[in-house]
Order: structure tokens, then sequence, then C-alpha cells
């Protein structure tokens, strides 16, 4: 006699056909050559509707549908202000199970992406930018040093309010916190192209264009002398006053160096945020006690950077320039 997983289609079908007609078990077994018990497993695993084992659920599936109203309406609560909000609608249930049906239901806390905040005039310049870079092939992104200012802070752990949010959801507008420019503070200066990344500029004091202009005299023309030698070269740079003041545009016309046109709050065209990205990340279980220790870390992290991976961050630009186009100007994943 053999056990149920060892029935063959034949035994199964004369169990389920004798079951209908209301044969015992026992006759059934004789029938279909096999054990009793194994007649019964099989009827009781196809039985459909019976009860389930275990503890009744002490939520009903309208009390379900209040907690996703919830999240979804405030995926920025924590579980706690979750749960008051949902026993004050009149739903019994512990915190433990609150955060177990979140779960379920497939949320799952993350820290929120950042897209910068662009009005219609601005998303309207960036898909023109685009449209107008769309042809743009990797040799001639190649050719572009671009350049960021990036703050690092001593401290990595505090990275702000977390989300309430589904696989999938990373991009949903309502699951994003927007970000405006960060305010003036001790900065890191630094430039990268596909060859790699130049030396790095600690900033001490607030930049205006006075600074700035000894930033790019010091360090970003060293980082073109490394980066391309002889070779012409365009320079990136966003739309910070520092940077677009009239006399930092007398600076790089008497230098002979063109500056490629840049859309205002557009940090997802630029690779080189995506760098810094790596290198904060490298550095979220470093723990600096001071600024020269911090700085020490920047400086080591910052030289691990490959030439490989700058040129896959500069491959990438063509994929930005269409996703933009696609978003109609909107923010990009990158």
């Amino acid at each position: 006699m053999g056990k149920t997983s060892d029935l063959t289609a034949v035994q199964k079908t004369i169990i389920d056909t004798l079951h209908k007609e209301g044969k015992t078990q026992k006759v059934i077994a004789k029938e279909a050559g096999c054990s009793q018990s194994s007649v019964s497993k099989h009827i009781n695993r196809q039985a459909k509707g019976r009860k389930k084992c275990g503890r009744k659920k002490c939520t009903s599936s309208r009390d379900n549908r209040t907690l996703q109203r919830i999240v979804t309406t405030n995926p920025f609560k924590n579980v706690g202000e979750i749960h008051k909000e949902w026993t004050a609608a009149g739903v019994s249930a512990s915190r433990t199970t609150t955060r177990r049906l979140m779960k379920d239901m497939g949320f799952r806390c993350r820290i929120p992406c950042v897209k910068p905040l662009l009005n219609k005039k601005q998303r309207k310049k960036r898909l023109a930018w685009a449209k107008d870079k769309k042809d743009w092939t990797d040799a001639e992104w190649s050719k572009v040093m671009f350049s960021d200012e990036s703050k690092f802070c001593i401290s990595f752990g505090n990275q702000g309010p977390r989300v309430w949010r589904k696989s999938g959801e990373a991009q949903n507008p309502r699951c994003m916190r927007s970000s405006v420019k960060f305010p003036p503070s001790v900065m890191v200066w630094g430039a990268m192209s596909s060859a790699g990344v130049g030396p790095l500029c600690f900033l001490r004091s607030r930049v205006n264009a006075a600074v700035y202009q000894e930033v790019l005299e010091h360090f970003m023309l060293p980082a073109a002398d490394q980066l391309y030698g002889d070779a012409d070269f365009t320079f990136q740079q966003d739309l910070a006053p520092a940077h677009s003041a009239k006399t930092t545009s007398t600076w790089f016309k008497d230098h002979g160096i063109p500056v490629l046109d840049w859309p205002a709050n557009s940090p997802d065209h630029n690779p080189i945020e995506n760098l810094g990205g790596i290198v904060k990340r490298r550095m979220q279980y470093a723990r600096p006690n001071n600024a020269e220790e911090l700085k020490t870390t920047i400086r080591a992290t910052w030289a691990l950077i490959t030439p490989e991976q700058c040129h896959r961050l500069i491959e990438s630009m063509p994929r930005r320039i269409t996703a933009v186009i696609e978003a109609k100007g909107a923010p990009t994943k990158y």
C-alpha cells in the first residue's frame, strides 16, 4: 500500500469518483488498491472550504483596507503613528499586528528617494536641453569634465525620515521627498571625466565668485591637465550663483575653456552626483572623530575610484537624456 504521494492519477480519480458517490473510505481503499489513510489524506487535501487551523484573525477585511488607506495616504508616518490612527478608527489590534499586516500588504520601510523641486519653466528647459543633447555620442560626452560641490558630514547615520512603500514604488511621487539646493557650508569640490577623477578641493568658506575662481585656477586646471593633457574639453558646472557670475564667465573666456550649457536643478543629469553617492556609501561605516579625520577618509575613498567606474557613469549620459525626454522634463531615477 503506497503513501498519498505515491498514488497514481488513476487511483486519485477512483478515490474522487467513489467519494462523490458516498462510499466509505474502507470501500474506496479496497477499490483503489491503497491504504485507508492514503484515501483519507487525499480527500482532506482535495476538500474545499474547510476551516483553517490556528487563531482566528483579529481584524476583518474592512479593517485591513482601512490600514492600507492610512499607510498610502501618510507613507511618512512611523508604525506607532499609523497604529494609533488605525486603532482610533475602532480597530482592536496590537502594534505588532499592525507591523505584520503592513508587511503582508507589501509595505517596507525605506529611505525615500530625493527629487529636485521643479517648476513648469524649469521642466520645459530641462526637456529642451535633453532634446538638444539626444544625439550626442559617448565620444562627445567623454570630452566633458563634470564637476560638483558635495557636503560631507561626520555622521552618516541620520538620513532623515523613512517612508512606507511597496516594491517598485521608489519613484512614485508620493513616496519621494522634495529637495532644494543645500545651504552654503563647508563642502568638497571635485571633478571627473571618462578618464577618471581629478584632485579634491576642501572649501573652507562660503563659495562666492572669487573663491570659486581660485578653485578653478588651482584645482580644475590641474585636473584638466591630468585627465585630458593637451586635448580639448568642455567644462560642466551647475547654475550656482558663484558659477554663473559675470566674473566667472570672464575667467572661462580668458582661459579659452568652453562651458556646457546646463539646466537649473538637474542633479539627475550629472554623473558626478552618482560618484558622490558611491563615496558616501563606502564611507557609511567610517566614524571620523573630527574634520581632519573626515577629510582623510574622503581623500582615501576618492582615491579608490577607478577610471572604469567613471567611464561607465559617462556612458550612462544617453540613457539619462532619454529618461528626461520620456519624463517630459520631470525628475528621473538617476
